[in-house]
């Protein structure tokens, strides 16, 4: 008879305590198998420092290291992801039009005089807003060349992009282009076009996203006559950081058509210098397969430049 009556005022007692010590809802327990210091020291540095793919690697290790605190050591790697996607959420649904913008400023140029006497240069700028259901990107480009008092290369384009995210790696886009570039054969092209993007690979170390679908173009020819075409458009867009500040990219796109089609590709390797400042050497390579008489079909660009990103 005590030891009945006694049970249940043990629990009463005992209950305030262990829901004391409880830890909180969505709070990682790892007070049951303590972290090793150094493990511990590890991770907060990885946290502080707010690069996910440093995270994922001292998880990694530790997990192997100390299989004892795996558990704990992933667990609070999991709620600073939450935490952040929360946090990034709540920013994004707070700013405006004009917050949110990422970028990159790329300008390159030489000047030459004695045997030679010739000058060039190239500008890049792309913008970048990321929302919670809609990209937008800016991409322009301008490249000019001299020699002896004499143009020898003159391209200008510029485009616009907008996606729709349908899901975490589809998404609808429309793309609108204008480009201009007589020693191509052509004064001006305006092109537009809209279908489905897929990010294939999507990594902190690996992005490859590609597009395809419909696309109208027109073209004005510097041998006079004017074009009016459907054709389809494809786009493959691949980044990779090999190391810290080293990375390299591959950007390609593809207008086929009955008439004329156009295949252009850049690739180019980005170092990082100081800050925002890094070093970019890049090569691109366009390609027209019905240019007019008197106009080559390929025409190639290297550029070294220096890139300030923001």
């Amino acid at each position: 008879m005590r030891a009945t009556l006694l049970s249940p005022i043990l629990v009463l007692i005992l209950a305030p305590l262990l829901l004391a010590n409880a830890p909180a809802d969505g709070e990682p327990d790892d007070s049951k198998v303590p972290i090793p210091a150094a493990i511990r020291s590890m991770l907060d540095a990885a946290l502080e420092s707010g690069n996910d793919g440093d995270v994922s690697v001292v998880v990694k290790y530790a997990r192997l290291a100390d299989p004892a605190s795996a558990d704990a050591v992933l667990a609070i790697a999991q709620k600073w992801r939450s935490d952040r996607a929360q946090a990034r959420q709540t920013t994004i649904r707070q700013a405006s039009m004009f917050d949110l913008w990422s970028g990159r400023a790329e300008l390159g140029g030489y000047i030459t005089t004695g045997n030679t006497d010739s000058k060039g240069g190239s500008a890049v700028l792309d913008l970048t807003r990321e929302g919670l259901q809609w990209r937008h990107k800016f991409h322009i480009q301008a490249d000019y060349q001299e020699n002896a008092g004499i143009t020898t290369r003159e391209h200008y384009l510029a485009s616009y992009e907008p996606n729709y995210k349908i899901k975490d790696r589809v998404y609808l886009y429309g793309a609108a282009q204008y480009e201009e570039d007589r020693f191509l054969g052509f004064y001006h092209r305006y092109s537009a076009s809209t279908g489905v993007g897929y990010s294939a690979i999507k990594t902190s170390a690996i992005r490859l996203d590609i597009e395809l679908g419909p696309a109208f173009r027109q073209t004005a020819f510097t041998d006079q006559t004017d074009q009016s075409n459907i054709a389809g458009r494809g786009t493959l867009a691949f980044n990779w950081r090999l190391l810290p500040g080293l990375s390299v990219t591959q950007n390609a796109s593809a207008y086929v058509q009955s008439s004329n089609s156009t295949l252009s590709g850049t690739t180019s390797v980005n170092a990082k210098l100081i800050g925002p400042l890094s070093a970019a050497l890049s090569y691109n390579v366009q390609y027209e397969s019905m240019p007019p008489v008197g106009s080559l079909s390929t025409d190639t660009t290297s550029r070294a430049s220096l890139v300030y990103s923001f």
